[in-house]
């Protein structure tokens, strides 16, 4: 199995889900991530089944309503919204999960998470990816930024025991992250990428990749080679866009996902060039040349 690239359907909000199929369809994705929100679509298995057999096109994971925007789709109970997540995914055909980690004031949630998360996991068969997530900002003291701890039982999941986990360039970005020293630790609980990019802005920008500071390309080119074979899902902001200029930065982001993530091409064996006269003489190998690459609310 190879990865898929695949659009959130955050990516056309405040457009409905319907529109981002239509547009997935449209412009070549391989799937779709479903964000849970307040549109019922998104809520609904059959609906979402109808839409994938409408436009030929998996909904590839689902985002569970863990951000400060989905706090009380389905209810006030945070294990209740992963339950149901797992329960729509299931019913989607989908495999994958998508989660937050436990903001701090939910201390109940927070207690137990990694061991909650792999429970889940266990019984189910779904991978629940939890996301990287950044320090919010309080202001200034002397001059200083001053972060806020905001998540538990950490926003950076590289040194908690999750199987898997989703990386987000807009979110190293605005962590000041390095992503690349991430995905290399995280090694093969690396099962999810949401592509987006980010100037080190304290907003959670999502901006197109390769519009900003994170080494998208690097990154995607490193997957490749590894055989990764989990899902990149483009993960972008275009809420202020008009319908055309959403419909360009959403066709640029997944013509940079399927450039950087081809196949690698590896030196090939010299070979025999004739020569006039009929001599032959042995053409170099051509080798890729190296590329180069590179922190408030949530998404």
């Amino acid at each position: 199995m190879t990865a898929r690239i695949a659009l959130s359907t955050a990516s056309t909000y405040p457009g409905r889900c319907a529109a981002a199929f239509a547009l997935a369809a449209e412009l070549g994705y391989d799937g779709l991530e479903v964000m849970v929100w307040t549109d019922p679509v998104t809520q609904e298995a059959g609906a979402l089944r109808a839409l994938s057999e409408l436009h030929g096109l998996p909904v590839v994971s689902i985002h569970a309503p863990t951000l400060l925007l989905t706090q009380r789709v389905w209810g006030s109970d945070p294990w209740a919204k992963v339950d149901r997540s797992i329960e729509l995914a299931l019913g989607v055909g989908a495999d994958v999960v998508v989660l937050h980690p436990p903001f701090r004031w939910q201390r109940g949630y927070a207690e137990g998470f990694p061991e909650g998360v792999a429970e889940r996991e266990r019984a189910s068969g779904i991978r629940l990816c939890v996301e990287n997530m950044f320090p919010w900002q309080a202001g200034r003291r002397n001059g200083q930024r001053r972060e806020l701890e905001a998540y538990l039982p950490h926003w950076d999941p590289t040194g908690q025991p999750y199987d898997n986990v989703t990386l987000d360039l807009s979110h190293t970005a605005t962590a000041g992250s390095d992503a690349l020293a991430m995905a290399d630790e995280l090694g093969d609980r690396l099962r999810h990428i949401h592509l987006a990019d980010g100037t080190g802005s304290v907003r959670d920008e999502h901006l197109v990749p390769g519009r900003g500071t994170q080494p998208a390309a690097e990154l995607l080119e490193r997957l490749a080679v590894r055989g990764f074979d989990g899902s990149i899902v483009v993960e972008v902001g275009t809420r202020k866009l008009t319908p055309d200029q959403r419909e360009i930065d959403l066709a640029e982001a997944l013509a940079f996902a399927r450039l950087h993530f081809a196949a690698p091409r590896r030196a090939r064996p010299a070979a025999e060039v004739p020569e006039a006269g009929g001599s032959a003489r042995r053409s170099p190998a051509r080798r890729r040349a190296p590329r180069s690459g590179r922190r408030v609310r949530s998404e």
